[in-house]
């Protein structure tokens, strides 16, 4: 276990400077689980996530000799920006290491904070391997964003305040992926109150501390694929498992389709934009992982908000096909004056309201004579997408539907 004074220590050092993020009840998720359930929102924290908590206490433990070297970071964005954020307070030189792939959001705000960044490698490991052997080098201190002591004690004062707040929660669900958050939370809890419940929840696409604690052995992963990018890691560190083998009850995993629903549900029924490492949580209660957690009092952990909008809006666009919000057909006409009227009228008459409309009569699949209307209708759910297939079935239209 992380031992509690330095967390204790650690929670000390960042007032002042760390938000102490709403813990609040979440009324519309509790309805929807059937558990009691309330949101750590480090969502609203500075650099939108939690990281900054263990990257301001590293670099405000360090001493001046090593602040003089400067400080190396390999991030896929939010330890990156906690790095950048702590090193320019103390007036320290930051560079960070990030896959080629991270969102130019997360890119921006690392540079906003005064940091220099390099792209190197297609996830997180292979950019840890970058900014290790670079680090060497060049004679700096290397941040590491999770098998760190002073950074897991960071990140165990998120649970310090929970429990501050609330004291008879049966469970806290953590996010996890290289296991310095949960590492940390699960040290304080079990220390401050042993009774309660330690969940991880990782992604599908990221399964090596999944399979690591089922196995009570570190096991890599090949490759990791999924859009909660905060928890993309596919090696496992034996220091952050011994932790959680120590202080976890319970990892179960989410994929990327339950984790897209978590962010939606978020952001219409409780008003809350995070990104999908800070959804899986939320995504494990919504899809049954923690079906044991019913009636109970549970602590959700949401661990950051610096979504990519790119992928939001796909997953916007996605979620209103899913629920029936939103239909995408192709319509085959008969291509003379007045049918392409005739079809929109009707539809009118549904009060089915097209946003998008295109027309196309040189595809080589269609007969001489006809074209294709690609329409993109806003609909009121599937009952009211049911009589707009009915309709066009009874009117003979020949139409295929986009899922």
């Amino acid at each position: 276990m992380v031992d509690l004074k330095t967390i204790y220590q650690a929670h000390e050092r960042i007032k002042g400077v760390v938000v102490e993020t709403p813990f609040a009840f979440a009324p519309r998720l509790s309805e929807e689980t059937g558990a009691e359930i309330y949101l750590k929102k480090e969502n609203l924290q500075v650099t939108g996530a939690f990281k900054i908590r263990g990257a301001y206490n590293k670099i405000a433990s360090l001493n001046a000799q090593e602040r003089a070297l400067g400080v190396i970071a390999a991030s896929a964005g939010n330890h990156a920006q906690g790095v950048a954020m702590a090193a320019q307070m103390f007036n320290t030189k930051a560079l960070i290491v990030m896959p080629d792939s991270t969102p130019l959001t997360k890119i921006n705000g690392v540079r906003y904070y005064g940091a220099e960044v390099i792209l190197a490698g297609s996830n997180y490991d292979e950019a840890y391997a970058y900014a290790s052997t670079y680090g060497a080098e060049h004679g700096m201190v290397f941040v590491h964003p999770f098998t760190d002591e002073a950074v897991m004690a960071g990140q165990g004062t998120i649970a310090i305040e929970m429990l501050d707040q609330i004291h008879d929660l049966d469970a806290i669900v953590i996010p996890v992926g290289g296991g310095g958050l949960i590492s940390g939370m699960a040290s304080a809890i079990k220390a401050l109150a042993p009774n309660i419940r330690v969940i991880g929840v990782s992604a599908v696409g990221a399964p090596a501390m999944r399979e690591s604690f089922d196995a009570k052995k570190a096991i890599d992963s090949t490759a990791v694929r999924t859009i909660a990018d905060g928890i993309a890691v596919r090696d496992t560190s034996e220091i952050t498992l011994n932790h959680i083998l120590e202080t976890v009850d319970q990892i179960v995993s989410v994929d990327d389709e339950e984790i897209a629903n978590a962010i939606l549900f978020l952001l219409e029924r409780q008003k809350l934009v995070v990104e999908g490492a800070g959804a899986v949580g939320v995504a494990a209660m919504l899809h049954n992982k923690l079906s044991d957690l019913k009636g109970k009092k549970v602590g959700i952990v949401l661990s950051g908000g610096n979504m990519d909008v790119t992928l939001l809006s796909i997953i916007i666009e996605k979620g209103l096909i899913k629920s029936g919000r939103k239909m995408k057909l192709t319509v085959t006409l008969i291509d003379k004056p007045g049918a392409l009227m005739q079809l929109t009228e009707m539809l009118q008459g549904l009060n089915a309201n097209i946003v998008h409309i295109a027309y196309d009569r040189t595809s080589t699949t269609l007969a001489y004579g006809d074209a294709n209307v690609m329409i993109h209708l806003e609909t009121k759910g599937e009952e009211h997408q049911s009589q707009i297939r009915a309709l066009l079935k009874e009117h003979r239209y020949l139409s295929s539907e986009e899922h």
